[in-house]
């Protein structure tokens, strides 16, 4: 956490940033309350980077609207209903809402809405101490009645209330608790995650797209493991991802095998880190980090004890692959990541293959084809699955790898092989073979793709000769 100087200093910077100097203005002249309120607030003292501005004040969201509209470029008031205009000022993008004071029914997250009257009783609402501060502007006053200050000093979460109050009015706020946990560095009170446990139940009251919504946010942030852990300890991944906790399988005393549930996670690190080493200015690869976290799902469903202690997981790719596509839909995500995440979990192993026999070039071929656009996602995620604490192991592993992908480079320069295609398209095929559009087409070019997989690039003579010889084979048959 920054000093008190760094973190007034970073206020005081971020106060004059020339959206918050109009705004404070404008709202002063106007004769409203206006103050800088939650995350901007909390990762000021944190030193983290600002992205968001969130005002509240006691202006109503008609009189917010008066006073916006003359000073922004743009506004918009989706989030009228809740108090809610945004505005885009001076080039940034701002949300400013009216003090409120939710009541919630207990059934559903949705709060009665109700606007308050002073900011002390909008800060109580809010989720936990952290997010429950604000900087009253122009004056640059801070406002925490709940101890925020004191808890980011000692990095711990708890709600402004009871912490069973708080997840009862919105249980969406155990995931929250999660994202910040991983997001933050933090811990939760005991009674936190106490209260977290017992309630873990009512997240099945959260629609399916917010909870997508806050478990991305988790994925995305530099370290998730400790907020699955959290989920996972407190049983709200039960509900959210049951999958992961599964993976905790039970030892048998004559059948060793690794722990699937921490290798997933390690993997989910290792890939974490793969992604920023080779991608260091690219945002959080949610697909890559998805696939990597679930790679082994299917694991559960295949364990086989066999003789002489021995634990097989035959086919856990395929099996993972469908139950990740299942639980992907369930939550919303959307069809390209389904697919792709889908696609990594099915293809995690075919890697090994390589290390117990040199593949040909026409393997080497497939490999790519059959990853396509999520080659580089699988070259991470496959040098991730690598947990080995044996050196000598996790050695010749990644060589092997090192020098898949440089004979994938090799032949991708020769052949542009991350395009692979026939020596024929389907126009010639027709021409060549003097039929119009059919099945036949279609099972000539997939032959054809075939050679040119197996032998690379033909002529189009030779391309032309093998076609016609396959046709006659056909219509022999």
């Amino acid at each position: 956490m920054h000093s008190a100087a760094d973190a007034l200093d970073s206020l005081r910077r971020l106060s004059e940033t020339p959206s918050v100097l109009q705004l404070a203005a404008a709202f002063a002249s106007a004769g409203f309350e206006l103050a800088l309120v939650g995350g901007p607030v909390r990762d000021a003292f944190l030193g983290r980077t600002v992205n968001d501005l969130d005002f509240t004040t006691n202006a109503t969201p008609d009189e917010i609207l008066a006073i916006v509209v003359p000073i922004s470029d743009t506004h918009w008031d989706i989030g009228r209903q809740f108090g809610t205009i945004g505005a885009r000022i001076a080039g940034e993008t701002v949300e400013i809402t009216t003090y409120r004071v939710d009541q919630y029914d207990g059934e559903t997250r949705k709060p009665e809405v109700a606007f308050g009257l002073n900011l002390e009783d909008d800060l109580a609402r809010r989720d936990f101490t952290v997010n429950a501060m604000a900087v009253r502007l122009p004056e640059l006053l801070l406002v925490d009645p709940f101890g925020g200050i004191e808890d980011l000093v000692a990095k711990r979460l708890q709600a402004p209330s009871s912490p069973a109050i708080s997840f009862d009015e919105d249980p969406l706020r155990m995931m929250r608790a999660a994202r910040f946990v991983s997001q933050l560095g933090f811990e939760l009170t005991e009674e936190t995650e106490w209260a977290m446990a017992e309630r873990a139940t009512s997240i099945s009251k959260i629609s399916a797209e917010r909870v997508n919504d806050e478990l991305c946010k988790l994925l995305k942030t530099d370290a998730p493991r400790a907020g699955i852990q959290l989920l996972c300890r407190t049983g709200v991944a039960e509900l959210v991802l049951p999958e992961i906790p599964a993976l905790k399988l039970e030892v048998d005393e004559h059948h060793h095998h690794k722990d699937v549930f921490e290798h997933s996670l390690t993997v989910l690190d290792q890939a974490i880190e793969l992604e920023k080493s080779r991608h260091p200015d690219a945002e959080p690869d949610l697909t890559l980090r998805i696939a990597a976290l679930m790679h082994d799902i299917g694991k559960p469903a295949t364990r086989k004890l066999e003789p002489g202690g021995v634990v097989s997981f035959h086919h856990h790719d395929l099996v993972g692959s469908k139950l990740v596509a299942k639980r992907l839909k369930a939550l919303r995500f959307d069809k390209d990541t389904t697919v792709n995440v889908a696609r990594l979990v099915e293809l995690h192993l075919r890697f090994f293959g390589y290390t117990e026999g040199a593949w040909t070039d026409s393997a080497v071929r497939r490999y790519v084809r059959d990853a396509g656009d999520q080659l580089e996602r699988l070259h991470i995620l496959t040098r991730a699955d690598v947990t080995t604490r044996n050196k000598r192991k996790a050695d010749r592993l990644s060589f092997a790898y090192d020098d898949l992908e440089a004979r994938i480079a090799v032949l991708a320069e020769a052949e542009e092989m991350a395009a692979v295609r026939p020596d024929l398209n389907g126009e010639e095929i027709m021409a060549i073979l003097g039929i119009g559009p059919s099945r036949v087409i279609g099972e000539a070019y997939d032959y054809l793709l075939n050679v040119r997989l197996d032998e690379g690039p033909l002529a189009r003579e030779d391309a032309t000769v093998r076609l016609l010889t396959w046709w006659e084979q056909r219509q022999s048959v």
